[in-house]
């Protein structure tokens, strides 16, 4: 799975610090690291800085103690020409990292100069930002009668063969997106999920974290770019994993008798690295603090991101996926839309993630869809019609439509891994590992009809090879 593989400080040293270039990977704090820098400056949108203390520290032991280290941070930088950004200890993470939040809002050079001077912090592992991710949507308003992504002979994934040997039972995908519309073409096949925005603003159901992961509409008046209504991103997601299905309306789920959990942590504006990364801790069964933990029969064995940003994989970010993959659960991540080399875009540039482009019904790659080396395999992604709200800004009535992007073709590959682990469940032997999964999908996967610049990875995936491939038999 691999693809690469506060105590006061002395003032002296802390301007040293700040003296040394923006956005150097410098080392400091006794061999602290500064990472992924080079993001902010590019322009990524960033909401603070997630900062990790070795073990052993004092801060490490006690949260408490790292408001007070950022005191004599502080005062560092009340000396300086630009002044403080008045840096206050937000919460502690399910890695054991601190979220780190400035007082007003930062200059990209501030940015980095902050990181730099927490960097100098005695006791510091690593700082990096805390990125906002976003939707990985390319919306579509044209309404397709049928859900090509199935069955198409050359672009589909060949679904409906393969629900003549597996359907989903027994296993749970959670859904990491804005959270979940009431829909009754998906509600009976929900489970418990949560609502992970830390940030009452952003979150715009007037809290912070909570255990209800309705969705409250994600619309914007500009704060953040043009205005826009309320996307239900993660509604259409859920769909596509899990719909019900031969019940005589709506749409059909990929993956139709599997379980969706829905984890909220899109919202207004997007949803930041720590929030995702604790999200990702806690529905593959890791311990996040304040939040009841899943048993073993609770947690979800599939996670589906259709979600992302600009920049390199940060170390937070990797850490919870290799803590997830550890505990057994499958990443399946969208490439993202923005016609690049994958490479740019976190967190399908991570390792130990299935990274997903988009193909047309023409079965080439999805104009929009990002591409290269790190794509392990493509799924439909263009025109894809799922469930749905009609509210513009707060829920309204359920409808249906279709949508572009690789975020649409990300759950079509964590509905066949539901598929493939359901095939296993039924014949009593042991699940696939995620190294298991992504090798499967892989090795079953066909070659596009038409055009790839760049690199689609594997191929288009094969429902029905991949749930026969798992139960023994020939794809």
């Amino acid at each position: 799975m691999n693809r690469k593989s506060l105590k006061p400080h002395a003032l002296t040293a802390a301007l040293i610090v700040a003296l040394a270039p923006m956005g150097s990977a410098l080392a400091a704090g006794e061999g602290a690291r500064v990472q992924n820098a080079a993001a902010i400056e590019a322009g990524a949108e960033f909401s603070g800085f997630i900062v990790k203390f070795r073990d052993g520290t004092a801060e490490r032991a006690n949260p408490k103690l790292v408001a007070q280290s950022l005191q004599g941070t502080n005062a560092v930088m009340a000396k300086s020409a630009r002044g403080t950004a008045g840096l206050r200890h937000f919460r502690r993470m399910g890695l054991g990292a601190d979220v780190i939040r400035a007082s007003r809002a930062l200059s990209r050079a501030e940015a980095v100069q902050t990181m730099q001077q927490l960097a100098a912090m005695p006791g510091v592992e690593y700082v990096e930002p805390d990125l906002i991710m976003r939707p990985a949507l390319t919306p579509n308003d044209t309404r397709y009668n049928e859900q090509w992504g199935f069955f198409d002979a050359d672009a589909g994934i060949r679904a409906n063969t393969a629900w003549d040997v597996a359907t989903g039972t027994g296993i749970i995908v959670a859904v990491l997106d804005t959270g979940q519309a009431t829909h009754s073409d998906i509600t009976g096949n929900l489970v418990a999920g949560y609502d992970f925005i830390s940030n009452a603003t952003t979150a715009n159901d007037g809290g912070g974290r909570d255990s209800n992961p309705a969705d409250p509409g994600d619309w914007t008046t500009g704060q953040c770019g043009p205005a826009s209504g309320s996307s239900w991103h993660g509604t259409h997601v859920a769909g596509t994993v899990a719909a019900r299905t031969n019940n005589g309306v709506g749409v059909a789920g990929t993956a139709f008798n599997a379980r969706v959990m829905p984890v909220r942590v899109l919202g207004t504006c997007g949803g930041s690295t720590s929030d995702i990364a604790d999200a990702i801790i806690w529905s593959s069964g890791g311990t996040v603090s304040g939040v009841p933990t899943l048993t073993a029969s609770q947690r979800a064995h599939v996670i589906n991101m259709s979600l992302g940003g600009g920049g390199a994989c940060g170390t937070t970010t990797q850490n919870a996926i290799n803590g997830a993959v550890s505990r057994g659960t499958t990443v399946v991540v969208a490439a993202g839309n923005d016609n690049t080399n994958v490479s740019q875009a976190t967190p399908a540039n991570c390792s130990n993630v299935i990274a997903v482009a988009s193909v047309t019904s023409s079965s080439a790659r999805s104009s929009f869809s990002n591409y290269g080396t790190l794509i392990d395999v493509s799924a439909p992604g263009s025109g894809i019609l799922s469930t749905l709200n009609a509210g513009s800004t707060t829920p309204g009535a359920e409808n249906y439509a279709s949508y572009s992007g690789t975020s649409m073709a990300t759950p079509h590959v964590a509905g066949t891994v539901a598929l493939v682990q359901s095939r296993r469940l039924a014949l009593g032997l042991p699940l696939y590992t995620p190294a298991e999964i992504e090798s499967l999908l892989k090795s079953t996967a066909y070659p596009l009809a038409g055009a790839c610049s760049g690199g689609c990875g594997a191929g288009i995936i094969n429902a029905r090879a991949a749930v026969d491939a798992a139960g023994g038999g020939g794809g």
